[in-house]
């Protein structure tokens, strides 16, 4: 196998030359590509995967509490919008993680969604093996530079409230009403299902999504109808 690539990702992009450089290739590497090469690999990257998220989680809980002094609950929401799996898989496509990806031949043909959580995994594990081959001051670096640098951003969007709070007090300000959910439809076998909802304001349906969880479904369905909903707003003014 050649290990350069690593080395160079290693020194270029997380700015230190890794001790263990296996640590990292062993963060690459999903479990499918072990299944698939048992022979020659052994170890996959789900153990880095969890030490990396509680790192990520305190790296951006101190820099939440340290840089702001607001109530548990915006900084609750604020940490979500850090860490949620859109924000970091983003952030291992900017940095360039894909190439570099371990997988079997199957997943290589998954989905944009399979594709998104499997970076997103591997972000943490990245991580981890940061943390474990350099210290938390490497990875706190890292973390900085790749997500937390993004928060301006966050904020002036405003994409960290949740975007079924955002319509529920769009719809209730501008029409009186509550919405609520509706399942569609589901699809697939338990182990991978895909629900369909829709949101509807007094039996009007304004919005519909899908996801692998019926809560997953609801927050697309409400990010389409919030759309709409301002973009007709804006067209009546």
């Amino acid at each position: 196998m050649d290990t350069s690539k690593y080395a160079l990702f290693a020194s270029e992009t997380l700015g230190v030359v890794f001790n263990d450089l296996q640590l990292l290739i062993t963060a690459f590497t999903h479990r499918s590509y072990v299944n698939e090469h048992k022979k020659t690999v052994s170890e996959h990257n789900e153990r880095l995967e969890f030490l990396g998220d509680a790192v990520l989680e305190l790296v951006s809980t101190e820099f939440l509490y340290s840089s702001f002094n607001e109530p548990e609950g915006i900084l609750t929401n604020w940490r979500s919008s850090l860490v949620r799996t859109e924000s970091i898989s983003a952030a291992a496509s900017r940095f360039g993680f894909e190439p570099l990806l371990r997988l079997s031949r199957g997943e290589k043909r998954g989905t944009d969604r399979a594709r998104a959580q499997i970076l997103a995994n591997c972000y943490e594990a990245v991580i981890g093996a940061l943390y474990l081959d350099q210290g938390y001051d490497a990875a706190k670096d890292f973390i900085a530079k790749s997500i937390l640098s993004t928060f301006d951003e966050i904020l002036k969007t405003g994409s960290w409230v949740d975007p079924k709070s955002r319509y529920q007090e769009f719809i209730q300000s501008t029409e009186g009403f509550t919405p609520n959910y509706k399942v569609l439809s589901e699809e697939g076998p338990d182990h991978d299902k895909i629900f369909k909802v829709g949101v509807f304001v007094e039996g009007d349906l304004r919005g519909g999504g899908s996801g692998p969880s019926k809560q997953i479904a609801q927050i697309k369905a409400a990010e389409v109808a919030l759309t709409r909903g301002l973009q007709s707003q804006s067209v009546d003014k």
